[in-house]
């Protein structure tokens, strides 16, 4: 059953990939690889549900990983796609972990995933998600005219990327309104303060960890070893959690070798 039916930006053909934002992100947040990847797959770059242009779940349908799995695992079939190859950020590097769990995937590309947090790390990172959605509260004019300077951009994408002056005044004033109208913010935020990842994965998959992090620090890639013995561990050397703008060429590398490896792969340091 569909919850939402998903909004979405597909382009090329090859094998499916999709592409699954973070927690108050829009599906906007793979354009510096978007194309690219479109250039040898069938790209599918998605808004979840209450993220984005995406409706909302009903009132009586929580926002957990059960129901996101079963959203998009619906929506894949009215896409007319068949266990795609996945790629995802944050929230949506713990929803592409959940989906290799229930072997609704072929593969999984993780980067800096959600759920291996350890008492202090989970609230660090409620701590800034928290001043990063009251901050895009601020009026729509205020909004834009920080975004508009290459300073504001620094100081509204700090927590997320190294380089987020590579992001354009209108890409970061995006990505504002899409925090401050995302009606799924605060209960996906609610659920994720108990959210463990601690199941087994059997598909390809790669974990790959800004070590520049600020939001997941570093540190947590340890605990994903220990949880995902069999997956690939990767450093994103210089990357922060977003590294989609800090080192496009390397998630591109990583989404093919994923993609291209045979099961069973061991873990690589």
């Amino acid at each position: 059953m569909v919850l939402s039916h998903l909004v979405h930006d597909r382009a090329g053909s090859g094998e499916p990939v999709v592409l699954i934002h973070g927690i108050g992100h829009r599906r906007a947040a793979w354009a510096p690889i978007f194309d690219r990847l479109a250039a040898k797959y069938d790209v599918i770059a998605v808004d979840l549900a209450g993220f984005g242009e995406s409706a909302p779940y009903r009132k009586d349908q929580p926002y957990d990983m059960d129901n996101a799995c079963r959203d998009l695992a619906a929506n894949f079939e009215e896409w007319g796609v068949h266990r795609p190859h996945v790629v995802g950020n944050s929230l949506g590097g713990a929803i592409a972990l959940e989906l290799a769990a229930r072997d609704l995937v072929s593969s999984a590309t993780a980067l800096s995933p959600a759920g291996f947090f350890g008492r202090l790390s989970r609230f660090r990172a409620l701590v800034p998600l928290c001043l990063m959605w009251a901050g895009s509260h601020a009026p729509d004019a205020v909004l834009r005219a920080v975004s508009a300077s290459s300073a504001g951009r620094r100081v509204i994408g700090f927590p997320l990327y190294v380089h987020p002056e590579r992001a354009t005044a209108e890409a970061t004033y995006g990505d504002c309104l899409a925090m401050k109208r995302g009606s799924a913010f605060l209960p996906t935020l609610q659920a994720g303060v108990t959210y463990v990842f601690d199941s087994r994965v059997d598909v390809p998959t790669t974990v790959a960890w800004g070590t520049a992090d600020r939001l997941l620090p570093y540190a947590q890639s340890r605990t994903a070893k220990l949880r995902l013995p069999g997956a690939r561990h990767v450093p994103l050397a210089g990357c922060g959690h977003v590294p989609m703008i800090d080192d496009p060429d390397t998630i591109i590398d990583l989404v093919d070798e994923t993609i291209g490896r045979e099961s069973g792969a061991t873990d690589v340091a």
